[in-house]
């Protein structure tokens, strides 16, 4: 099969099942698992999917509400970098928030030795850290989203009202330079934006193909953030303009 002819089928077959494993893809298609993970590379660079741990899913999914387990596979060495870059702005003795995002999760496999106050609302951050001896980890409780595996709504939101957050670590669906951060889920987003009133230091976790992007629900400013953490393939110009706005930025290798 030519070349031509097998990014043609690649695109067709992800159009008809709506997701592609690697391994499978490559039985298909009669070639090695290497040369379709460098077809997936190159059709993600064009726009035309996006790469998944162990295989590809259509480009416009990722701007949905996707399940957990579909978002924490997308992207995940950026997600890697972001999270490790991120937790050296945490303190000893402060109080932490974590929200219910993939980038987050992936935070917290790096959290440093410290003793810390966790609050979340997010059933996996909780379950990730209940073993952790020095944390004292508060849940928020409230209406619980099985999608996204997290407590929201008035319960959760007045849970949090009490606490000075030293820091919030949080991610969304974009970032927009005129509009600011958007998230897809309105609950979500009434919530964070509740979290960010109480938040001294306001820190966004998002890669490099959420920048400029914009979803349904609009829920802080530019000016609410204190820092974006994102990666290495973040467009310069974006956050030159993010810079001269006064977001601190920081950028994964």
């Amino acid at each position: 099969m030519l070349t031509i002819d097998r990014h043609r089928r690649i695109l067709e077959l992800l159009l008809k099942a709506g997701s592609l494993r690697t391994a499978e893809t490559a039985v298909e298609l009669g070639v090695t698992v290497e040369t379709i993970r460098k077809d997936f590379e190159m059709f993600e660079k064009r726009g035309e999917l996006l790469r998944t741990h162990g295989g590809a899913i259509p480009p416009g999914r990722i701007r949905e509400d996707l399940p957990f387990t579909e978002r924490q596979a997308v992207r995940r060495e950026e997600k890697l970098s972001i999270a490790r870059l991120a937790v050296g702005r945490i303190q000893a003795n402060e109080t932490i928030f974590l929200d219910a995002s993939s980038t987050v999760l992936t935070l917290t496999e790096f959290l440093p030795d410290l003793p810390l106050t966790i609050l979340t609302n997010a059933l996996n951050v909780f379950t990730a850290l209940s073993d952790r001896p020095n944390l004292d980890l508060i849940c928020t409780g409230g209406l619980f989203d099985p999608k996204s595996r997290s407590f929201i709504g008035l319960t959760a939101e007045k849970s949090l009202q009490r606490y000075n957050i030293h820091r919030m670590f949080f991610s969304g669906n974009g970032l927009h330079l005129g509009r600011g951060v958007s998230e897809s889920n309105a609950r979500q987003a009434a919530f964070k934006e509740r979290v960010i009133a109480n938040a001294e230091d306001v820190v966004f976790l998002a890669d490099h193909s959420k920048l400029g992007q914009k979803a349904a629900f609009f829920f802080a400013d530019i000016a609410d953030l204190s820092c974006l953490v994102t990666d290495k393939a973040a467009d310069p110009t974006f956050i030159e303009q993010l810079q001269n706005r006064g977001v601190e930025v920081l950028q994964g290798g």
